[in-house]
């Protein structure tokens, strides 16, 4: 009942005051809770030739490292555990100038498992404040001097420190788990920094490849012209990140910018991409970090993935 001199509030007005304590709650969700939720992917694909033994990937990326983010740290340590066959990292792990601090805290306990890596920009350049609106216009653009990293002490950390693979525009040839494995990528194609027609001389360089050997293609950025070239070069899967699975994404339908051309839908977990009559699985990992200028995630939880690839074979 309204007081006699009392108006009732405008329906208008109502609504802009219920619109802004949902804003607030998400805002809350996503800044305070949801990018603490570090989670582990598990799945599986058929990839590997017919009687190839599994091989268990710990596929990590997008970690965007910053010295403080001791909860990030002690979670990807604690990956270790998983004790997995092989660990593809595909890139972004600086997220500040002293961000190495923070990947010596995650990795050390890596030491000795074969792994691979290839870079993302944020390997390369610091993060720079930007307007999130501009991802809806499409990959994002450089549009001012960044400051530079220590790129040369990332790599000889992960090559002389945790005896890793530097893959970018190159190629390798891994014992894993006692089973030959071929592996290639390419540096950050979100800066044009991939060297396609590299490719098939690094893989021939190999040697000669047993018809039982897997061949896995590992890149930054999954852009489809990177995804179509390594179908075609054979890659029996692939493994991309940088998209942060959309890191902001809309409950009940999804990612809704990918920073690159792939198709929203396969912006995030395990998918079939198919290029010229031939599919194959695709797993691009939503990462687990995010610039320190946009510390949030929503309905997008940080993450990594531990995919078992099995023969192409194995009964279902």
């Amino acid at each position: 009942m309204l007081v006699a001199g009392q108006r009732a509030a405008h329906p208008a007005l109502i609504a802009l005051g219920a619109v802004g304590a949902v804003g607030a709650a998400c805002a809350v969700w996503g800044i305070g809770i949801e990018r603490y939720l570090f989670t582990l992917r598990e799945a599986s694909a058929r990839a590997l030739p017919a009687g190839a033994p599994p091989i268990r990937v710990l596929h990590i990326s997008d970690a965007h490292m910053a010295p403080w983010q001791h909860r990030k740290q002690d979670w990807l340590s604690s990956l270790a555990e998983l004790e997995p066959d092989l660990v593809i990292n595909t890139g972004d792990n600086l997220g500040h100038r002293d961000g190495l601090q923070g990947i010596r805290r995650s990795f050390d306990a890596f030491a000795g498992i074969p792994g691979v890596f290839v870079h993302g920009s944020n390997d390369v350049y610091g993060p720079s404040p930007r307007n999130p609106l501009r991802y809806f216009a499409g990959p994002s653009k450089r549009h001012q001097e960044p400051e530079h990293l220590d790129t040369d002490a990332l790599d000889a950390y992960f090559i002389d420190e945790l005896g890793w693979t530097d893959l970018n525009n190159a190629a390798t040839r891994l014992n894993v788990a006692g089973t030959d494995v071929d592996l290639f990528g390419v540096d950050d194609a979100h800066r044009d920094w991939d060297e396609l027609d590299a490719l098939p001389a690094a893989i021939e360089s190999l040697g000669a490849r047993d018809a039982a050997t897997p061949l896995l293609g590992v890149t930054h950025a999954p852009y489809q012209r990177v995804l179509n070239t390594f179908t075609d070069l054979g890659a029996q899967a692939i493994f991309g990140g940088h998209t942060h699975g959309g890191q902001v994404c809309l409950p009940g339908f999804g990612t809704l910018v990918a920073n690159c051309d792939i198709p929203l839908k396969q912006a995030k977990g395990l998918s079939t991409w198919t290029h010229d009559g031939r599919s194959i699985p695709l797993n691009v990992s939503a990462g687990c970090g995010h610039s320190i200028y946009a510390p949030v995630r929503f309905a997008c939880r940080p993450e990594a993935t531990l995919l078992t690839l099995t023969a192409q074979d194995t009964p279902t």
